[in-house]
C-alpha cells in the first residue's frame, strides 16, 4: 500500500513539473490584466485637454480621426479592445520588476518582441503645386529621422529625472526610390477624412505614408493598430515631412504620427489626470504642451515629460521614448501582434 502511494506521489510531482515546464515554454500565455482603464473615444475638448483656444491648435488629427472611424465601423472597439488585452499580457508576462513611475527601481526586464524590426516605407507623394511635389532629397531626410529617433541611445538631451527611462526602439525603416509614387492632383487640401486613401489605396506590406495638404492647420494623422487594411497608414502635410524649416520642420510629425501607428496614445492620454497613455513610466498630465517648455512643466502634481515624441511640442524639443513606450510598442509585434507581419 505504502509503495502505491508513493507511486501516486511520484506521479502527481511529474505531472505538476510538466505543467510548469508547459507554462515556461508558452511567454505568450495569457495573464490576468486589468482592462477597467482602457478607453478609445475622446471628447471634442479632452482631444487637447486644454483652452478652447488651445483646442484650436491641435496638430495631429489621429484621435479625432479615430473617434469618426469608431462611429464608422461598430467592430473596431472591439478590435482595438482585443489589441490592448494582447499588449498588456505580454507586458505583464514578463514579470517586471521595474516599478512605476520615472525614478523607480530594479533592472529593466527584455521587451516582448525581442530583435530589430525592419519596416518598408511607401511613400505616395500627391500636389496640387510645385511646392507640394516635395524632392527626393526631401523624402529620404524624413527616413534619416525615424531611423534615428527609433535608434536613439543618448538620453544625456534630457532631464536626468527620465535619463533611466530612455529607449533604443530598435526599428528599422527603409525606402527604395521605386516606392515613390507621385501624383498630380488639383485637390487643394484633402482633409482628415481619408479620401486622400481612397484615392490613393495603400500598398500592402508597407508603412504607407500619404504626403499632401492636409489643411485647417493639421500636421498629420495616423491610424492605430487594429482599423481597416484599406486606411492603414499616415498622413502628414507636404511642408513638415522630412526636414524643412520652422518649429515643425525637422521631421518629427512623422515621428509622433509612427508613434500613433505603433500604437502610442498622446503622451497626456487625450483626457484629464485620470486618464492615462497606459504607459507606467510617463508621468500623468491633462494637456498638450506647446513651443520648447521649461523644466520643469508640472501639471497633475508632476513634472511633464515635454520632450516625449508623442507631446507636441517644437520639433527641436523632441527627443525621446520610454521604455515603457517601447514595451507597447514591441507587443505589437510579438506572435499574436496586430504588426507581427512586419517580422515574418
Amino acid at each position: 500500500m505504502k509503495k502505491l502511494i508513493f507511486s501516486f506521489a511520484i506521479l502527481a510531482l511529474v505531472m505538476v513539473a510538466c505543467q510548469n515546464n508547459s507554462e515556461e515554454a508558452i511567454p505568450n500565455q495569457e495573464a490576468a490584466v486589468d482592462m477597467s482603464d482602457f478607453y478609445v473615444y475622446t471628447s471634442a475638448d479632452d482631444v487637447s485637454a486644454k483652452s478652447s483656444a488651445d483646442a484650436k491648435n491641435d496638430k495631429c488629427a489621429s484621435m479625432k480621426v479615430l473617434n469618426q472611424q469608431l462611429k464608422d465601423n461598430p467592430g473596431l472597439e472591439n478590435r482595438m479592445f482585443a489589441i490592448e488585452k494582447h499588449t498588456r499580457e505580454y507586458i505583464a508576462a514578463k514579470g517586471s520588476t521595474q516599478k512605476g513611475k520615472p525614478g523607480g527601481s530594479g533592472t529593466p526586464p527584455p521587451t516582448p518582441y525581442v530583435g530589430t524590426v525592419n519596416i518598408p516605407v511607401y511613400v505616395h507623394v500627391i500636389y496640387s503645386n510645385s511646392a507640394q511635389n516635395i524632392s527626393d532629397s526631401q523624402i529620404n531626410s524624413q527616413i534619416t529621422v525615424l531611423n534615428n529617433d527609433f535608434n536613439d541611445t543618448n538620453y544625456t538631451d534630457v532631464p536626468a529625472e527620465f535619463r533611466a527611462v530612455g529607449a533604443n526602439v530598435d526599428i528599422n525603416f527603409t525606402l527604395s526610390a521605386s516606392n515613390i509614387a507621385r501624383h498630380s492632383n488639383s485637390t487643394s487640401s484633402w482633409g482628415t477624412n481619408n479620401s486622400v486613401k481612397s484615392a490613393y489605396p495603400p500598398v500592402a506590406g508597407y508603412l504607407n505614408f500619404w504626403v499632401c495638404n492636409i489643411g485647417g492647420g493639421i500636421l498629420g494623422y495616423a491610424q492605430f493598430p487594429g482599423g481597416s487594411a484599406s486606411t492603414d497608414g499616415v498622413v502628414v502635410g507636404s511642408e513638415y515631412f522630412g526636414v524643412t524649416s520652422g518649429a515643425y520642420g525637422l521631421g518629427r510629425t512623422a515621428t509622433h504620427e509612427v508613434g500613433h501607428w505603433l500604437n502610442l496614445r498622446h503622451i497626456w492620454g487625450d483626457g484629464r489626470c485620470q486618464q492615462d497613455d497606459f504607459v507606467t513610466d510617463t508621468p500623468s498630465s491633462d494637456r498638450a504642451n506647446y513651443g520648447c517648455p521649461s523644466y520643469p512643466t508640472v501639471h497633475c502634481q508632476s513634472n511633464d515629460m515635454t520632450m516625449n515624441y508623442m507631446d507636441y511640442t517644437d520639433d527641436a524639443c523632441m527627443n525621446m521614448f520610454t521604455l515603457g513606450q517601447n514595451d507597447r510598442i514591441r507587443a505589437i509585434f510579438a506572435s499574436g501582434g496586430a504588426r507581427e507581419s512586419f517580422v515574418q
